[in-house]
């Protein structure tokens, strides 16, 4: 499954700051309806493109969404900071 979506980044603050793009809900319930195919370990795999910088990375669920994991060196590349819109393109699965 291929999705697009824009969102905003997000900082949540754990043990270390992380940043991500929560799916918005259409696109979240598309993942839901084939999380069961495609979750380990409660995440749900992903490669990713953020402008012209593509990724793997694993999506996890919160806050009845699923956010997407923006990794630094993909966030230095496209110049992505907290606050920003960030449009994605996703492939869901392995």
């Amino acid at each position: 499954m291929e999705l697009e979506f824009s969102g905003e980044a997000v900082e949540w603050r754990g043990p270390a700051p992380y940043v991500f793009v929560p799916l918005p809900p259409d696109a979240a319930d598309l993942v839901d309806e084939v999380k069961a195919d495609v979750v380990y370990w409660g995440v749900v795999p992903v490669r990713a493109w953020v402008g012209g910088t593509e990724f793997t990375t694993a999506m996890f669920p919160r806050e009845d969404t699923w956010f997407l994991p923006l990794k630094v060196v993909v966030r230095r590349a496209e110049g992505v900071e907290v606050g920003d819109a960030v449009d994605v393109r996703l492939q869901v699965g392995r």
